[in-house]
């Protein structure tokens, strides 16, 4: 069955009585290319368990499933649960879940599936909702391998981002605390039906194995990577000002300048390594 055939998409969902959510951000991919592509690109071997946020009618699922030894598919949308079930029939090594990504208990799904192997997320994220998802991600205890997406592509660039570029901000810092990112490649609105507004693009992020950096608290660090870019038009210094008391002007300009950088930076400059630098700095130091 071609899931990116156009008519077949149409079939199955008339079949079933369903339409296309704007709410779930459903856009499906109707360039066979592409969801071969994004399998390809997921993980390098096959003995693998791979999480898959948002299956659709199942085409990057299918390509998944020739390629791993285990998929589970996460999909919020109860409607279309009887349509996996037809597309997804001739594979019993992929599991189909109906919930919510941001409300399910995660370690214990994938510790159900997993059975000792390694992990790998693949997935097509709704526009709407694709940092809560990642942050979800990266924050709910599993050990991912990596975590390979495809965004917005304002949202990959963002993402893929290095210290001092235009688009650098403060998720790019935070994604950079738990692995490296890389863009992949671009596919345009054409590739989809309903066709989207914006192109989209692929990102791979490879997780550490072990934490490259550690910081002196960790929740802290991140709520100094969130000042620094709360208000960007502002030197660091003075955006670092919204941690409140215990941090004074001439605390935060002494940090800044313990690191290396002259008081007048602004937060873009620095990278995750420098945040937690300057927050190590300020954590010993409060008043």
């Amino acid at each position: 069955m071609n899931l990116c055939s156009p008519s077949v998409v149409r079939r199955l969902m008339e079949e079933e009585g369903i339409s296309f959510r704007k709410d779930f951000g459903q856009n499906f991919l109707i360039d066979p290319f592409v969801p071969e592509r994004i399998a390809a690109s997921c993980a390098d071997r096959s003995d693998m368990l791979v999480l898959e946020i948002g299956p659709g009618i199942g085409c990057l699922t299918q390509q998944l499933a020739e390629r791993f030894e285990r998929v589970l598919a996460i999909e919020i949308d109860r409607g279309l649960i009887p349509v996996l079930g037809k597309t997804l029939a001739e594979y019993d090594h992929v599991r189909v879940v109906n919930a919510d990504v941001m409300e399910v208990d995660l370690p214990a799904l994938i510790a159900e599936e997993a059975g000792g192997r390694e992990v790998a997320v693949c997935a097509n994220l709704p526009y709407y909702i694709t940092t809560p998802i990642l942050m979800r991600l990266l924050e709910c205890g599993v050990r991912f391998s990596s975590i390979t997406v495809m965004v917005q592509n304002e949202v990959a660039s963002r993402l893929a981002a290095k210290p001092g570029a235009s688009d650098y901000g403060a998720i790019t810092a935070v994604i950079g605390y738990y692995g490296t990112v890389k863009k992949l490649f671009t596919v345009s609105p054409g590739c989809f039906m309903p066709a989207p507004k914006v192109s989209s693009a692929v990102i791979r992020i490879d997780l550490y194995r072990e934490p490259l950096y550690q910081p002196k608290d960790e929740a802290f660090f991140l709520r100094v990577i969130r000042a620094a870019f709360g208000m960007r038009r502002k030197t660091l210094v003075n955006a670092l000002g919204a941690l409140g008391e215990g941090y004074s002007k001439e605390l935060l300009s002494e940090a800044v300048l313990a690191c290396g950088f002259p008081a007048t930076v602004r937060g873009e400059r620095l990278s995750t390594e420098d945040f937690v630098h300057l927050s190590d700095y300020l954590w010993e130091h409060k008043a």
